[in-house]
């Protein structure tokens, strides 16, 4: 009897554990692929339009940066209705270094700032975690 009611179990369309576990297992590897699939091609959609906004974004910079030449330019266009053309030049050209050797001075002073680099806080904190643990190690 016994045989028998195992054999009507599988009658029935009931399966034994290890079928179940296998088929979850191989179900739960298709999804894991189909789930890698649409993230591959979800981040190629996205590295596309990094790139294209990366393009656009260096598009600006070079049309900001032609404005500011046409804006020296007219600056030393203004210049000249007072001046002749060669002094308002050279008082621009002055100015413009000005501005630039400023900016080095800045720019070197922050780097200044970020050397080393290497996260010094949080080597002095490992090293601090190091010594604790060694010390409640020897007690």
């Amino acid at each position: 009897m016994h045989s028998s009611d195992h054999r009507s179990e599988r009658d029935t369309g009931e399966d034994s554990v290890g079928v179940l576990v296998s088929r979850a297992s191989q179900q739960l590897s298709q999804l894991v692929r189909e789930e890698m699939r649409l993230a591959q091609a979800e981040m190629t959609d996205k590295g596309k339009r990094f790139g294209i906004g990366g393009g656009l974004f260096g598009a600006a910079g070079l049309v900001a940066f032609l404005g500011l030449q046409a804006l020296v330019a007219t600056t030393i266009a203004l210049l000249a209705l007072a001046l002749p053309v060669w002094a308002s030049a050279l008082i621009v050209t002055g100015v413009l270094f000005v501005i630039a050797a400023v900016l080095a001075l800045m720019g070197k002073k922050q780097v200044g700032q970020a050397a080393p680099p290497m996260p010094e806080r949080t080597i002095d904190s490992v090293k601090a975690d190091v010594a604790e643990i060694k010390e409640r190690a020897h007690r």
